[in-house]
């Protein structure tokens, strides 16, 4: 496939990002110390390692393309009827993404909760919550997140998603990377750029990171 250099991925080995993430032992097999991040996806999207792939790429990119990328794959998954909460919680991902402020990460988490842990829309919430700052609240001591939690998030966000219609499931991951190249690339992601899954809510102006 040959992917080529992805310029929103900063590490220079993508051994760099294994260390990180949790992979599978066939993906395990497959890396080594000298490949770069995007000739790893290559073996990965060669073998059909999806979910390995979807995975590396949420823990390669910034978090800011990340949470973008989480929030655009279940946009591409919203029916016409999609909640209002599900809307406001995407929102409200996004909303981080233009402007990653204290107020706007916060706001992430309240909108994602109240969707509820069991629907992907709070995923892409919380990558943005776990960004960065402390998990409580200002007058109480400082608690860190741990730096996987955000592209965790992201992760879980669109292998939930992507697995909602089991008869697309492969389809469906491959769409995600599509897409997730497109922003680790600088793009907009693909189905974005091409204005598809933007929801009843949609974007006005596909602004990228």
């Amino acid at each position: 496939m040959a992917i080529g250099p992805l310029k929103k991925i900063a590490a220079k080995r993508a051994s760099e990002i294994c260390a990180q993430v949790e992979l599978s032992a066939d993906a395990q097999r497959l890396a080594n110390d000298q490949l770069s991040p995007d000739a790893y996806l290559d073996l990965l999207i060669e073998k059909e390692q999806w979910v390995d792939a979807i995975r590396l790429l949420a823990f390669a990119l910034p978090k800011r393309e990340a949470v973008w990328w989480a929030a655009g794959c279940v946009r591409a998954h919203l029916p016409a009827d999609a909640p209002p909460q599900v809307l406001e919680a995407l929102k409200s991902a996004e909303a981080w993404v233009y402007k990653p402020t204290e107020e706007n990460r916060w706001a992430a988490k309240e909108a994602g909760e109240k969707v509820g842990y069991d629907k992907p829309a709070c995923w892409a919430t919380m990558g943005a919550f776990w960004s960065g700052g402390s998990l409580v609240p200002a007058h109480l001591p400082s608690v860190t997140p741990s730096p996987a939690f955000a592209p965790g998030a992201v992760a879980g966000a669109i292998l939930m998603v992507g697995a909602q219609d089991p008869a697309k499931v492969m389809e469906n991951y491959k769409l995600a990377l599509d897409d997730g190249l497109d922003i680790a690339n600088g793009g907009t992601g693909k189905r974005r750029a091409r204005g598809e899954g933007a929801g009843s809510a949609g974007i006005a102006a596909q602004r990228q990171p």
